[in-house]
């Protein structure tokens, strides 16, 4: 595995503070499940950015902290959901659970393989509701155009997952090398997108 270089620790370390600065301004008028979805979606990435500063990136091959960070997009699509489509909130927090204890169970119980294949599926549901959600509001008027930069962080969160589940299936589009290289500044791009679409 790639060795973590100061520059990396550079762009976890302003991922951090970004996500940092989104908890403590919040989300002003939001339901109070809302604001706790985005705010256990942002202390999680702070989380997983400083264990990465601290450990290196040998802490992605932990399954515990695999299995946290699936709160980062299953948060912010919750949230998502409550705050633009409060009739199905039921349903999807029904589905962020369901989710979570399939990821849980499959990463402990079966092979590498099935779990992250399990992982693929749960991050790519909320995936296409991150992207997706803003397009569809700011196309109908109901949300301004910044909010399309919580389009282009989900769809940051969503390459980075992809390209993490490929690799630990043995078929990665990049190098080992690459992924790693890419990904500290993913995190920043993507934390940076969710906070300025996010804040109006």
């Amino acid at each position: 595995m790639r060795r973590i270089t100061p520059l990396d620790r550079i762009a976890l370390l302003l991922t951090c503070l970004i996500a940092a600065y989104k908890v403590v301004a919040g989300v002003e008028g939001l339901p109070v499940l809302a604001t706790w979805a985005y705010t256990a979606a942002f202390g999680v990435l702070i989380i997983s950015g400083l264990l990465m500063i601290i450990n290196g990136f040998d802490v992605l091959d932990s399954p515990l902290v695999v299995i946290i960070a699936t709160i980062i997009p299953l948060g912010l699509s919750l949230g998502m959901v409550i705050e633009n489509i409060p009739d199905w909130q039921l349903i999807y927090l029904a589905f962020v659970v369901v989710g979570f204890l399939a990821i849980l169970l499959t990463r402990y119980l079966l092979p590498e393989r099935a779990a992250a294949i399990a992982l693929s599926l749960v991050h790519g549901l909320a995936g296409i509701l991150i992207v997706g959600l803003p397009i569809a509001f700011v196309l109908r008027g109901a949300k301004p155009i910044l909010y399309l930069f919580v389009s282009a962080g989900g769809a940051l969160i969503g390459s980075g997952g992809i390209l993490f589940a490929l690799l630990k299936t043995g078929k990665p589009i990049l190098s080992v090398e690459k992924f790693f290289a890419l990904i500290p500044w993913i995190l920043f791009l993507m934390s940076a997108a969710f906070v300025l679409g996010l804040g109006v």
